[in-house]
């Protein structure tokens, strides 16, 4: 039985059929249009991978093709074909492959299948290929990036904070591989995931007899990682008398076994997770001081996807191209009201939350190869969650600047809307009811980057 090939599909903005059915290249099927309202059509009911200009054009509208193309597809494959010198004619366009001069058509078609390999999707530089799992180019994204490549190479512990479904073992990974164990064993634990008598014994391993049960001796998840990472997640649920061997093992580099007084020496990098507020839980004595601030010696805070909304678009094409990869089918694409609706959503489970909702969305939407808002299964959110929550606030009992607490409310409302308008100050400024103009002074007035 032969093995499924994965046929990607071309818009042509041409106004003839100049590509036939090689039989050299067969996975390619080429759709074409005329003129830009034909290759829109397209773009809005049927959905690409890539998408092939012929110059010269006969018919205007190009440009807002590309444009078009680029903002549901950031990193989908466009090239653009002069086989007859076309001039400057959409020399404006970056990250477009360009193809001079004429070639035969078996290989124009094979140039286009390259480009259609597997692609990466975040701007990675030679030799950093762990930045290619932090999907997004937002500013959120690119200052996580530039601190994973400052502390990636050195040892220290790190602690990542972030919402559940934010990435945090994403971010880890990428430390991990960013470093000089990169080579060795990352190993990754969930602590809240194992019941509180299993995961000393998990941890640090034990001797046979050690306790009923012990049959035989096991090596501990800090041995396994020895000269490599230990990813230890939902740090904050690990019981209080753990905490305290754990804090000794920081600062000894030695390990405990269960039912041993030897204690064996390990070269390990500790990377801690958790969703919840760790200072509350040492405020309410559930998680030591010491071994807080020991964890602490770097923090990264994982962005909630509503806060860098302008990476939804990319994290969609990602995630439909790996699902296509896996499952050996074309893959499908996102109609402009379907990104509308996933840009709008708050997702509160975050980058998880959304690479289910399409995985869903791709098994219900059949053979169908454009998904619409109706194939996308999203729980109902509350008119105003942030209000919610902003009004819960209270008051410390050491007090609160009033002043720098409300600018900070203020900051971060308009951080909100310029990372969900995608950068657009008009579009923000709209989205809070104010002048573009008061909008730019307030960006200034409160040193947001804008």
């Amino acid at each position: 039985m032969p093995l499924s090939v994965r046929v990607n599909s071309v818009l042509c903005l041409a106004d003839c059929e100049f590509l036939t059915n090689s039989p050299e290249v067969t996975n390619l099927r080429v759709i074409y249009a005329s003129d830009s309202a034909g290759a829109n059509h397209v773009l809005d009911s049927t959905g690409v991978d890539a998408l092939l200009v012929l110059l010269p054009l006969s018919s205007d509208g190009a440009e807002e093709v590309i444009k078009r193309f680029r903002a549901r597809s950031p990193q989908a494959p466009v090239l653009i074909y002069e086989p007859l010198s076309a001039g400057d004619q959409l020399s404006g366009f970056e990250n477009c492959e360009r193809i001079s001069g004429e070639i035969p058509e078996t290989e124009l078609r094979d140039r286009i299948s390259r480009s259609l390999q597997p692609r990466t999707f975040s701007s990675s530089s030679p030799g950093e290929e762990w930045a290619d799992a932090l999907v997004g180019s937002s500013t959120a994204m690119r200052q996580i990036v530039e601190i994973i490549r400052l502390v990636g190479p050195r040892r220290s512990t790190v602690l990542i904070t972030g919402e559940t479904g934010s990435g945090k073992e994403v971010a880890a990974r990428a430390i991990h591989a960013a470093s000089n164990r990169s080579g060795a064993k990352m190993v990754a634990v969930n602590c809240a995931a194992l019941p509180d008598n299993l995961l000393e014994a998990e941890l640090f391993g034990h001797t046979k007899g050690a306790f009923t049960g012990a049959v035989n001796a096991r090596v501990g998840l800090f041995e396994q990682a020895h000269r490599g990472t230990i990813f230890l997640d939902e740090i904050g649920e690990m019981p209080l008398q753990l905490q305290s061997k754990l804090l000794r093992v920081l600062q000894e580099r030695e390990v405990p076994r269960i039912g041993s007084s030897e204690p064996i020496p390990v070269d390990v990098r500790v990377i801690a997770a958790s969703n919840t507020n760790l200072l509350e839980a040492v405020a309410a004595r559930r998680f030591r001081e010491d071994l807080y601030y020991r964890l602490k010696v770097v923090t990264l805070r994982m962005p909630a996807l509503r806060e860098r909304a302008s990476d939804v678009p990319e994290l969609a094409e990602h995630f439909l191209l790996k699902l296509a990869d896996l499952e050996g089918t074309g893959r499908k694409h996102v109609s402009r009201a379907a990104m509308e609706t996933l840009m709008r959503y708050a997702w509160p489970g975050n980058v998880r939350q959304l690479e289910h909702a399409l995985e869903s969305a791709v098994a219900l939407s059949g053979v169908r190869m454009l998904l619409e808002p109706g194939d996308l299964d999203l729980p109902e959110q509350e008119e105003t969650p942030d209000w919610a929550r902003m009004f819960a606030l209270d008051v410390p009992e050491s007090g609160v600047n009033f002043e720098e607490f409300m600018m900070g409310i203020e900051r971060r409302l308009l951080e909100r809307a310029l990372a969900k308008s995608g950068g657009n100050k008009a579009r923000a400024a709209n989205m809070l009811r104010m002048k573009r103009t008061t909008l730019i002074s307030k960006f200034k007035s409160l040193e947001v980057c804008a």
